[in-house]
């Protein structure tokens, strides 16, 4: 039986690159090589390149997704996508692929772009009995009225880009003379800001795969930061963040946490391997923070522990993610 030409598309262009990199390299590790011919192609604004072993750079052709190395032309039957950020959380990417004909691993187009906008995933989960924290949406050009926000939110705020990830221009403001900053900050790494009330609470990661015949609901883990809170320091710096897994929670906000989660899933219409994010209430209650259509994947990030703690590698739970994908496609 011949291997499946995957080809694992990672980097991307945004402020995620390196993070998407290391992912990549956990991730062709632990593929069965029995099962896949894996070429990671590194993916940065219009170029697709591939590595070899002996360190020579070849060139994907973008017209037919194919890569030849030393005379032999490679077509690929299937792209593993684990690109944080755009063009591969955006639905970018997909579009693409969508229009070679070749199955991919992660959300759809039109799911990846909702996901990856945070206030278009707000409106997609709003009547699904999530709760949601309280917002202020901006666009680039609006006037910011600080104090008016502050008067619908309170204090303190989240300033945060709409469309971004790993916490880049994210800033827990506590004044109002903090604002107007936060603002640029966010603007840097997209046109529109979300501006949120501060839901205290615990916060917990829950990882979820839907299939054709299955659901995988992955052990909560709770994220415990020691900065002001789960900011990309937090999360990319050893010892920073405690991240336990299985949550010591009860039963009872368990069960609301998988309900909402596969909630949301369903409702943004996911697919392949995602993580959600949510803040606990000292009250129980659970509030929805975002959805990661691709989650980090290396060594150290959430839905890997996760996959450990169930019992299963990695390999594992992406020949479930790819078996179930080329069915979809057919």
């Amino acid at each position: 039986m011949s291997r499946l030409k995957v080809a694992l598309l990672a980097g991307g262009n945004s402020s995620e690159r390196e993070i998407a990199l290391g992912s990549a390299n956990q991730i062709a590790s632990a593929l069965d090589s029995a099962k896949y011919d894996v070429k990671v192609i590194d993916l940065h604004y219009r170029n697709m390149t591939y590595t070899a072993p002996d360190g020579t750079e070849w060139e994907v052709d973008k017209n037919d997704f194919s890569l030849t190395v030393a005379g032999e032309k490679i077509v690929f039957d299937y792209a593993l996508i684990i690109i944080h950020g755009t063009p591969g959380e955006d639905g970018k990417l997909q579009g693409y692929l969508d229009m070679m004909g070749i199955p991919y691993s992660s959300c759809s187009q039109t799911s990846s772009t909702i996901t990856f906008d945070k206030i278009s995933t707000k409106r997609a989960v709003a009547d699904r009995g999530i709760n949601l924290a309280r917002e202020v949406f901006i666009c680039r050009g609006d006037k910011v009225e600080p104090q008016a926000i502050v008067d619908k939110l309170g204090l303190p705020i989240f300033v945060k880009p709409n469309a971004s990830g790993s916490s880049f221009g994210v800033t827990k403001v506590t004044s109002v003379e903090q604002i107007e900053a936060a603002v640029e900050a966010a603007f840097a790494e997209s046109d529109q800001v979300l501006i949120e009330e501060c839901i205290v609470g615990r916060e917990f990661g829950c990882g979820v795969v839907v299939t054709e015949d299955r659901e995988i609901l992955l052990p909560i883990t709770e994220i415990v930061s020691k900065r002001d809170f789960f900011d990309y320091q937090a999360k990319y710096t050893e010892g920073l963040s405690d991240e336990i897994t299985p949550a010591q929670i009860s039963e009872d906000v368990r069960k609301k946490l998988n309900c909402m989660t596969l909630e949301a899933y369903r409702a943004c219409r996911c697919s392949g391997i995602v993580r959600i994010d949510f803040i606990v209430t000292q009250a129980g209650e659970p509030y929805m923070i975002e959805i990661n259509s691709i989650p980090g994947m290396s060594s150290g990030s959430i839905v890997p522990k996760q996959v450990r703690e169930a019992g299963m590698t990695l390999g594992e739970l992406y020949d479930i993610v790819i078996e179930d994908s080329l069915k979809r496609f057919k």
